[in-house]
């Protein structure tokens, strides 16, 4: 299979599946899509994931991948990356939730992250020296650095902007030594992603570095967030009929555009609800018409403050551009902060469920939205403690609440950080970077 640029709209560019993911970004500055999208048999997907979560990501990969790799390899190494699993749970009648954070930094980019790195793995066989450059808003740069540590051949230079990840995030970053250098840029995440995206428009520069990005714009981190959705319907579908409506928590809107890309593999979808905090382009821009990326603004869903979602690009591809189409298909909402941590208490006290600030983002959006599926659960409740520590000082502050730190984020937090401060600065950047090669 070959890749196009989104902005390729003749197809008149194609790249191959290591040129594409080791540029990430394409040349023209759009992302890269597959050049068709694989059909997937859903009597295949209920019997697999009836086995397992990895055997059902295995299946899906080869049907995108095989021609690049052998399906035993990428079986093999689909079945290391996941060993894991993403339970649909009922939490009350009619509410299901898909808990995507049972992976090692409890944060639904491990999916995509471990696949990446493992697909390196494969495809460096060669064993070139590449840095993976990413910038995050709190999750992916866990997820990033956890998935490639101590991959041979590879360097993570993650970028997160200084005082706008939480305690914990901070320290899962900035903790593991190795091929991993953690920066902490003074600026904020839409600055971050700029820097990334400054990088790869460097063309000097890139002739001279082997870059690539392991943000959710690298088809490698992106493609795999499809596999889940299968999984979760096959869990829906077992009791219930119909096609689910699906909410997904957003930011960067990379996880509701590998959603989409699972609707057009053949999923059966009734509609998507994307779910914002009060960076609220894309909502906007589905009422409007206009889009409108504007500056960050910091909330208690931290890992959603983006001003200027990268995968927009994707999403209207997927929709080749007609708009009637799109919003035939998505709907948008947003909430305030205050909303987001009344939401924390009052889902406990009702259900016993304690959710961190973007899973409660996607409980209201299906609450308000009256959808009939599942919503999407993207980070364990322990990442974000002092958030849900405010929200019941401030909503419930009589009641009892407990939450429980799994071992791998204690033990993150016991550990020393070590990173690198940088100004908001393309030269300091690509010092780091030379620094590493």
């Amino acid at each position: 299979m070959k890749y196009y640029s989104t902005r390729d709209v003749s197809r008149s560019h194609p790249f191959t599946l290591k040129d594409a993911a080791s540029l990430g970004l394409a040349p023209d500055g759009g992302l890269f899509m597959p050049e068709f999208i694989p059909q997937a048999d859903l009597e295949t997907v209920r019997r697999l994931a009836s086995i397992s979560y990895a055997e059902l990501a295995g299946y899906l990969a080869s049907l995108f991948f095989s021609d690049d790799l052998p399906q035993e390899q990428i079986y093999a190494m689909v079945r290391k990356a996941y060993d894991f699993d993403c339970p649909l749970r009922t939490i009350e009648p009619g509410v299901n939730v898909l808990e995507l954070f049972h992976g090692p930094t409890c944060a639904f980019k491990d999916f995509g992250a471990r696949f990446m790195g493992g697909m390196f793995g494969l495809l460096n066989s060669e064993g070139d020296n590449l840095t993976i450059l990413t910038a995050t808003s709190g999750d992916t740069g866990s997820a990033v650095a956890a998935g490639f540590f101590n991959v041979p051949g590879t360097r993570v230079v993650v970028l997160y902007p200084e005082g706008k990840v939480s305690p914990l995030q901070e320290a899962q970053m900035t903790t593991l030594g190795g091929n991993i250098t953690p920066v902490r840029v003074r600026g904020n995440f839409d600055d971050c992603q700029a820097l990334v995206k400054a990088v790869f428009n460097d063309a000097e520069f890139r002739r001279t570095h082997n870059v690539t990005s392991a943000n959710s714009i690298n088809l490698l981190r992106w493609i795999p967030q499809s596999f889940y959705y299968f999984y979760a319907w096959a869990q829906w579908d077992s009791v219930n009929s119909g096609a689910p409506d699906i909410v997904v928590p957003s930011g960067n809107y990379g996880n509701v555009t590998a959603g989409m890309m699972a609707w057009k593999m053949g999923l059966p979808v009734h509609k998507f609800i994307v779910a914002s905090n009060a960076n609220d382009v894309i909502p906007q821009f589905l009422l409007t018409g206009e889009y409108k990326p504007g500056p960050s603004v910091r909330t208690v869903a931290n890992a959603m403050d983006v001003g200027a979602p990268s995968n927009y690009e994707r999403m209207m591809s997927l929709f080749n551009n007609d708009f009637q189409a799109l919003i035939n298909m998505v709907e948008g909402c947003s909430f305030t902060d205050a909303q987001i941590k009344k939401a924390i208490v009052d889902i406990y006290l009702k259900d016993g469920y304690l959710s961190d600030p973007h899973s409660a983002v996607a409980y209201l959006a299906r609450k308000a939205g009256d959808a009939n599926g599942f919503y999407l659960s993207t980070a364990h409740a322990a990442k974000f403690s002092e958030v849900i520590a405010e929200a019941f000082a401030e909503y419930a502050p009589q009641s009892e609440w407990k939450l429980t730190t799994p071992d791998s984020l204690a033990a993150a937090m016991g550990r020393e950080k070590v990173f690198i401060s940088m100004d908001n600065s393309l030269e300091a950047l690509e010092n780091i970077i030379d620094e590493g090669q």
